[in-house]
């Protein structure tokens, strides 16, 4: 079967921000020093050879872009100076690009102008629709799914996660396709017997459980080269306390909908700071927060590696992240304060439309290596796997 190749693929991925990776000569610096690299992952050599040559389609699906944590030791070696860190990180904007069909992700990643009149609108549309079925009168005590009926707020956030997980299923079958295709992984390799079935759930605990939930790799391998960099500044840490924040606060706002489903708990209905519900969503809100915070503050200061180069998606993502928790606190303080509070309303409307705008671009954003990177950990945990079996005894 023939393999296309684009002649021109570097110069597009300098439009997501890549440095001329001409500079390198393959000397293999990068890959020697990557405490990630190994039979099953040669990177980023191996991606920056995939880019000088044009392969376009290798790059975009290989389970190896997203096991990288861009810790940065690989430019911090590099003798020519072509940033593989870098590269490794516009790879995965291109990606994100390339598997979507939308041209909306390219946009945000490339066209600051055009990103921004997307996202203003979108913001607006939702705002204005909220703004649109809200009631006209509010009433003495403060009751914000009064203002905004909580069922319009449930119904138009199913809608757009249903529309959301269409696209991020398009975009990972065709990913998902590559990396089986290139790694000989089918249907009988993982449920065709009991061995498959066993290495099936090995490589599942190891993406989700230990990777994406537990971090181990970027913990314990992938540290930051700096080890003078305090605790509360790492960027396993950050990491972690903004991931595990938007899963608590995910899992608080399900459990109020399932209670009201159910008729426990209406939505809306004023309780303690103490209950349970309210009290993780304030506990994850607060680990959100000092997470966005931190990676701001990182990529606002360069301090490393990882942080001196940002696409306007990225910046996007961190400030929808940030506009989410901090609306969600100004509220939350409303509930408590005597008397009504008529500016919480408007407040309310905007945080209901922030977040909503921040589900609507998950596919399109950094937001999107919540799906792309723990089925590429998948994949390479199957192959750690049956490299593991293979090694003699």
């Amino acid at each position: 079967m023939a393999t296309m190749v684009d002649l021109n693929l570097i110069t597009d991925l300098q439009k997501f921000g890549a440095p001329d990776v001409n500079a390198c000569y393959s000397c293999g610096n990068c890959t020697a020093i990557c405490p990630l690299a190994d039979n099953d992952a040669t990177f980023p050599r191996r991606f920056i050879r995939l880019a000088q040559v044009g392969l376009t389609d290798e790059l975009v699906t290989s389970k190896e872009l997203w096991t990288c944590y861009q810790c940065g030791m690989c430019t911090s070696r590099c003798p020519q100076e072509a940033d593989p860190a870098e590269f490794m990180a516009t790879a995965r904007r291109f990606a994100i690009a390339k598997l979507d069909k939308t041209g909306i992700a390219r946009a945000l990643s490339t066209k600051p102008v055009l990103g921004s009149v997307i996202v203003i609108a979108a913001m607006l549309f939702f705002a204005l629709f909220f703004a649109s079925v809200r009631e006209q009168e509010t009433r003495a005590r403060l009751a914000f799914f009064d203002f905004i009926p909580y069922h319009w707020i449930h119904l138009v956030g199913l809608i757009l996660m249903g529309v959301v997980a269409l696209f991020a299923v398009i975009n990972l079958v065709f990913m998902i396709r590559g990396i089986a295709k290139r790694d000989q992984v089918s249907a009988k390799s993982l449920f065709g017997s009991k061995a498959a079935w066993g290495r099936t759930f090995r490589a599942l605990w190891y993406s989700i459980g230990v990777e994406s939930l537990g971090q181990k790799r970027f913990r314990e391998d992938c540290a930051d080269d700096e080890p003078a960099e305090p605790l509360y500044r790492r960027r396993w840490l950050i990491h972690f306390l903004t991931l595990w924040g938007f899963i608590g606060l995910f899992v608080a706002t399900t459990l109020n909908y399932v209670l009201d489903m159910a008729g426990v708990k209406p939505t809306g209905t004023a309780v303690p700071l103490w209950y349970p519900i309210r009290l993780l969503g304030t506990v994850a809100g607060l680990a959100l927060m000092y997470g966005v915070s931190w990676f701001m503050i990182n990529r606002r200061q360069q301090v490393s590696s990882a942080a001196k180069h940002s696409s306007p998606a990225d910046w996007l993502f961190l400030w929808l992240l940030m506009l989410t928790g901090l609306t969600g606190f100004v509220i939350e303080v409303a509930l408590y304060l005597p008397g009504p509070q008529i500016w919480a309303y408007w407040v309310f409307l905007v945080h209901v439309a922030i977040a909503m705008e921040l589900v609507l671009f998950l596919p399109f954003t950094k937001f999107a290596h919540v799906m792309y990177r723990p089925v590429s950990l998948f994949f390479y945990g199957l192959a750690k796997d049956e490299h593991r079996e293979l090694q003699p005894v």
